[in-house]
């Protein structure tokens, strides 16, 4: 099959917007790809000072088929009445073969370590591991997640420093599954991974497989509703700012155990403040803030219980 990719290039203000704009119509989700500015890498105190103003290609992708042209209309005029409240380029169209995606990223998609222990090795790649070494073997396909954003190194990081063996996870948005693998390998006793798109399911359901974690993950297409009324140690949900918000009005915080812990990404710093609030009106307590150039990763825990971690620092940008 081949694809239509459109994108718009803006900046960090504008890139989570643009990305809501660009939602409905996507096939397999949105991706926000820093293309400007130095390249984010992880740091002590989670801050990265940036060389230069940073800027974002937001992309969707759409099947190359008899429904196309409309769809494209309908994206771009969306962009057109966000760009009369905010100055932006016209979006860029173009056809890709899904070959020809899967070989541009297979080119510079390359071997990751993402804070102590835990390495991203593409499917195709060789790597000895060292001693201590986590390794998530990844063919992301055309859904997203593959740790070189630094809203999934942030979420990667977490998992290390938050997991405990035995721990129950939910994964919302899981994408490639990348997340709910590493989850699994980190000592996770059970992961469910959700995400509404049909391409992400496949992608994660296949990844699970590579990583031989089928006893622990399980891949199922849906959202919050598919959590059921259990609780959970950890939730994690790496999206958009306003994704979130939507959940934890939808009682999100209530699938948290006593003592269980949310990291929420996805977030542009200026819609930080938008989730602190809902996480607080939701009765969550933030304990950390992590932030990788203009991305916000936020921690806040459920009162009562243990904390996963008691030794957790709090850092942020």
């Amino acid at each position: 099959m081949n694809w239509l990719e459109l994108s718009v290039v803006v900046d960090g203000e504008a890139a989570e917007a643009v990305a809501e704009a660009l939602r409905p119509f996507a096939h397999g989700g949105v991706a926000i790809e820093q293309v400007g500015g130095q390249l984010p890498s992880l740091a002590d105190d989670w801050s990265v000072e940036v060389a230069g103003p940073v800027v974002y290609a937001v992309r969707i992708y759409l099947p190359d088929d008899e429904a196309a042209s409309v769809t494209l209309c309908r994206a771009e005029e969306a962009i057109w009445h966000l760009g009369q409240l905010y100055p932006m380029p016209a979006p860029q169209v173009r056809r890709v073969a899904e070959e020809d995606w899967t070989e541009a990223w297979k080119a510079h998609f390359s071997i990751t370590r993402v804070a102590r222990r835990l390495v991203i090795v593409p499917a195709w790649r060789e790597y000895t591991p060292q001693a201590e070494d986590v390794v998530i073997i990844l063919d992301p396909g055309m859904a997203f997640g593959t740790g070189l954003h630094p809203t999934t190194q942030m979420c990667l990081s977490a998992l290390e420093d938050l997991l405990r063996p035995g721990m129950h996870v939910l994964d919302l948005g899981t994408g490639s599954g990348i997340l709910a693998v590493a989850a699994a390998k980190l000592g996770a006793a059970a992961v469910l991974a959700l995400d509404t798109d049909s391409v992400a399911v496949t992608a994660a359901r296949a990844n699970v497989a590579a990583n031989h974690v089928e006893p622990i993950v399980r891949v199922e297409a849906g959202s919050l509703d598919l959590a059921g009324a259990g609780t959970w140690d950890l939730i994690l949900v790496n999206i958009l700012a306003p994704v979130i918000i939507r959940f934890l009005e939808a009682g999100l915080a209530a699938r948290l155990r006593p003592g269980g812990v949310l990291v929420a990404a996805g977030i542009i710093a200026d819609q930080a403040p938008a989730v602190i609030e809902a996480l607080a009106a939701a009765g969550l307590a933030l304990s950390e803030q992590r932030q990788i150039n203009d991305w916000i990763t936020l921690i806040a825990a459920r009162p009562g219980g243990q904390a996963p971690n008691p030794f957790l620092r709090y850092r942020s940008g």
